[in-house]
Order: structure tokens, then sequence, then C-alpha cells
């Protein structure tokens, strides 16, 4: 049996997420979305919220499985005993930086594999942090996340403002 991760931050679960999601599903028989923890950001949404949105995202999608990890991802990669990871272009500077974490992973675990599949082109220029910050002037997210996400953003936003 064939598992991918797709690993992520996930905040929020995006048009361009999902798309990867599904396309590589079609290549393995399982798919693991990892809910990773990235010291580097700080995340609008706690780690149920993300798992919570990738799971209203991809529940049409049966070989689909959401967790979330804080741990190394080749850790998870070797505890799942998984085939490859899967990761998500949309520039070539996401490719310089995928290429350096594969270099990483790659040391500490030999057999670690990566597949890149390119975006979308009408979703190459899509984010996170773009969808949170367009979501924060009330500017229009609707083409960058389904509706129930677009609900999860505005309604955090809010709260984020009663508390500021």
């Amino acid at each position: 049996m064939k598992t991918f991760i797709f690993p992520g931050s996930f905040d929020p679960f995006s048009l361009g997420h999902i798309d990867i999601a599904k396309r590589a599903s079609r290549l393995c028989d399982k798919l693991v979305v990892a809910v990773m923890f990235n010291r580097a950001k700080n995340s609008l949404f706690t780690d149920e919220e993300r798992v919570e949105m990738a799971k209203i995202c991809l529940q049409d999608v049966p070989n689909i499985e959401v967790i979330s990890r804080e741990s190394l991802l080749v850790d998870l990669y070797r505890e799942l005993g998984a085939s490859a990871v899967v990761r998500g272009l949309r520039s070539e500077s996401d490719f310089r930086y995928e290429a350096e974490m594969n270099a990483a992973n790659t040391l500490m675990f030999p057999d670690y594999q990566v597949i890149f599949l390119p975006c979308r082109a009408d979703l190459a220029f899509t984010s996170s942090s773009i969808i949170k910050e367009v979501a924060y002037y009330g500017g229009d997210i609707s083409r960058m996340c389904v509706p129930q996400i677009e609900e999860m953003v505005h309604k955090k936003l809010l709260e984020k403002r009663a508390e500021e």
C-alpha cells in the first residue's frame, strides 16, 4: 500500500491545498494530510481548527486521512511507512525552499522521497498568508477558499480584533 503525506500548516486551508490534496490522492492508496506545528509561524487557527478545516474541505475523498502532528516530518514519514511526501509548488522560490527541506530530510533518512506538484496557474499567487491579509482588510477571499473556510476566517478575525 502506497501512503503519501501532504504536510503543511494549513492556516487556513485554501483552494490550492484542496487541489494538491485531491490530485495527490489519485497517485497513492492513502494520502495523510498532516497539519503540522511550525514554530516559525504565528498561526491564526488552533491545531484542532486547522484539522477541522482540512476535514471539511476533503470530506468527499475517501482515501484521505487528516491528522495533526508536532514532530519532525521525517519522523512521521518513518512512523507511517510512507512512500513519499507531496509538496505543492507555486513559484521558483517555493522550489528552492522545498529542495532545501528535501535535502535536510534525506540527510536524516536516506529513503525519504518527495513529489513536487505544481499548483494550478489560477492559484499560483494564493497563500494562507494572503488569505488572512486580504480578509483582515475586508477583501474578497471567496476565490481563494471554500465558503465554510471563508466564514471561519472572518469569524476568527472578528474575534482577534475584539481582543486587540
